[in-house]
Parts: structure tokens; sequence; C-alpha cells
């Protein structure tokens, strides 16, 4: 490991202790080395306007910059050990490559500020990603619901038999969840996107940096005011982008849920393609869900990350190393999440309903609640017509049919009236915002 910054004359430098303080920072800053190199880029060239660097240092260090970025990507340069984290490697190879000039990126900057600057950036495009896949799975759940919308599956509740129910109320309900995660995707990108660029350790630097420049080449919509708020953010951003994360992935558990039930031999209402179950390892008659199964198990990932930053939080204004932790956490949670999302839509565009396993499992006291309800319409009080529905619910389904039931389902959103054209306008409005 190169010299560090902040080491004293005289004091030896504990390897051991040194360990525990870079923790996982070289292997995890690979994650955001890239929009560290893109933030330095945009700190140097604010540089150059208050005249810490000359134009031609400028023209070095940006070359020298995009060179280590595509010697990166390229597997040419490695962020490993030798560095105690990913801005320290930025400078080592600016200072062995340009001398003094290199030696001035720091200028003005507090690792601190470094790793928010590149994490913040990072939530950005995560978020962005959240949003785009939550719209598409929005948009497979619109299409089939628009396209099996009379097709009568069994409604449930308490995991019990209970109404006759539809595909299309079945992927309605996914259509407007998945819009709902989108938007608030959006909505967290939109509180994330302030540039803490130029706050240094949280109280500012005697420079005037150009943080206007820096907040428009980075490509946030504003900047972050105060220095001390950038502090209070770490973390609570952070905490809100998995919160959003975790509204997607909430969905996500339960939609598995259901997949889980309905392939299962006892309900058999859903075949899944090949490719998304595997053979036991040891029981030659059967193929396992895992892929919703994993699907199933990601939210605790999502809900790990944000409890262990979460817990971080509990720290006075200003600074605190407490803070590094957090980068593992938005890590984890969002690798987990954004991978386990990626294979949604697909999986959601082909499973296949078995019509004749849904049909044969809508009974005759499926149609009780019809029955309770017209007599209610025709004026017996509803528990008086609750309580004969119930005493009849054997014979209920005399002379009804699963497309009857659906057809009389009038109420605002239900079989009979979907209001998909609303959903879709909604799910629209997404893409032009």
């Amino acid at each position: 490991m190169s010299n560090l910054l902040w080491q004293k004359p005289g004091v030896a430098v504990d390897a051991q202790i040194q360990r525990f303080l870079a923790g996982d920072d070289v292997v995890l800053d690979r994650e955001f080395f890239l929009h560290d190199i893109a933030a330095s880029r945009a700190h140097a060239q604010g540089l150059q306007h208050i005249g810490i660097l000359s134009a031609d240092e400028l023209v070095g260090i940006e070359r020298e910059l995009t060179a280590l970025a595509e010697d990166f990507r390229n597997g040419e340069f490695v962020l490993d050990e030798r560095f105690e984290d990913g801005h320290s490697a930025i400078e080592a190879r600016l200072t062995e490559r340009l001398g003094d000039a290199g030696r001035r990126i720091h200028t003005g900057r507090s690792r601190n500020d470094q790793v928010l600057v590149a994490t913040r950036l990072w939530l950005k495009e995560k978020l962005a990603r959240l949003a785009e896949l939550s719209r598409e799975i929005a948009g497979v759940a619109l299409e089939r619901a628009e396209a099996e919308k009379t097709l009568p599956i069994p409604g449930y509740t308490h995991i019990q038999r209970a109404v006759v129910s539809s595909a299309g109320m079945w992927w309605g309900g996914w259509a407007e969840a998945f819009i709902d995660d989108a938007q608030r995707a959006a909505d967290t990108l939109a509180l994330v996107d302030c540039n803490p660029l130029g706050t240094a350790a949280g109280y500012g630097v005697n420079l005037k940096l150009d943080r206007e420049h820096t907040t428009t080449a980075l490509g946030f919509s504003r900047m972050q005011l105060s220095p001390v708020y950038a502090q209070l953010s770490r973390g609570k951003f952070e905490l809100a982008a998995l919160e959003a994360l975790g509204s997607a992935t909430l969905d996500l558990r339960r939609i598995a849920w259901d997949l889980s039930l309905y392939t299962s031999a006892e309900f058999g209402f859903v075949a899944l393609p090949a490719q998304y179950t595997t053979g036991s390892s040891i029981m030659p008659n059967k193929r396992n869900p895992d892929v919703v199964e994993l699907m199933r198990a990601t939210h605790a990932s999502v809900a790990a990350a944000r409890t262990e930053i979460e817990q971080l939080l509990s720290l006075p204004s200003g600074y605190q190393r407490d803070l590094q932790a957090s980068k593992g956490a938005i890590f984890h949670g969002f690798g987990r999440g954004l991978a386990a999302l990626e294979l949604l839509p697909a999986l959601l565009a082909n499973l296949e309903w078995r019509e004749d396993k849904l049909r044969a499992a809508i009974d005759s006291g499926m149609y009780a609640t019809d029955v309770a309800v017209e007599a209610a319409v025709a004026g017996v009080p509803f528990r008086e017509a609750y309580q004969a529905a119930a005493a009849s619910a054997g014979s209920a389904g005399d002379g009804r049919t699963p497309e009857g039931s659906l057809a009389a389902r009038v109420s605002p959103g239900a079989a009979a009236d979907l209001r998909l054209d609303e959903l879709r306008h909604r799910w629209q409005a997404l893409a032009a915002a």
C-alpha cells in the first residue's frame, strides 16, 4: 500500500488495525470506481476554473482519468490491496503519471466527499434501473390482463377458496402494484438527485469551488447546498433508495408466493417455462421452481440492507466513520434485488395457465357471495341474506357459471370493470416523466 495521506511522521501504521479500518473498501469500491473517476474529472475541471490547475494540467488529468477508466473496464488496472480505497488509487495513478499535477486532484476534497458523490451517482443509476424494470413488469401484466380478462380463476382469502376471480383481476393487481413501484423509484430518484461534491467533510473549504459546474457536469438536477446536510443525508438517502427497492421486492415476494402455490401439484394452476425450474438432485420424479423460490427470498436481502443502514444512523451530526458500512449494504441490497427483478418480466410473459385445473377448482360455495349480494339488492337485509347464502352454499352454484359471476362484478376495478385504460394511462405517463 502506498503512503497514506493522513499518516503522521514517526507514527507506524499497524497492519492489523489498518486492515480493520479499510474493511472491504477496496473490493466494494470496484463497484463505485467509474463513478469516482467521473466525479474526479468534474472536480478537476472545477479546480481549473478557480486557478488551482492550469489548462494544460487539466488536459493531462482528463487524459489519464479516461485511460484509467478504460484500463479498469478491460482489466488492465485492478483495484486491489495495494490501495487503501478507490480514491487513493485514483490519486496514486495520477501522481505516477503526472507528478505534482496529479497530487493536486485532492485539493478541496475529503475521502468522505469522494465516496459520497460516487455512491450518490451509483444510487441514481440503480434507481433509474429500478423504475425501468418496474415499468416493464407492469407492462407485461397490463398486456396479459387485457388478453385474459375473462379467464376465470379461483379467488382466495386466507389461502381458502373464496369467490370466482379472473386472470384479468390477478394481472391487473400486479400491474397497478408495479406502476406504483416505478413511481416510487422515480420519486426517490428525484430526492437523491442532488450534488454533494464540494462539501468536503461536512463544513466546506476555504476555496470558491465551482459547484455549479460540477452539478451540471455530473448530471445532477440541483446542488445539495448545506455541507452539514450532505453528511446528514448520507445513509438517509441510501435508506430511502432501499425502501423504494423494497416496495418492488415485497411485490416480487408475494407474486412469487402465488406462483409457488399455483405451480404445486395440489393447485396445478400454472406451468412455468422449463428454464425456470431445476431437477431434484435425489428425486427423479419432480421439477423444482427454484427461480421462483429464490425470487421469494430476495426481499430478505433488501430488508437486511435497510436494517443495517438504519442501525448505522444512530449518530450525531457530522461525518462518522461508521457510515463506511453503508456501502456494503446498498451494494448487496441492490445487487440481489435488481438481479431478481430483471428475471421477472420474461417469467410473467411466458407462464401458462392450466385452464382445466382452474375451472375444476371453482366449486359451488364460491358463488355464495353472489347469492347474498343479489338478495341484498332485492331488499333483503344483508345480515339475513348472508346467513341464507351460507346455509345454502352447497347449491349456490346451481345454474351459474364463472363467466356470469364475473360479468356481474361491476364495482370499479372488479372483473367487469377492470379500468385497464386508466392503468395504461398511468403506465404511459411513467415513460414521459
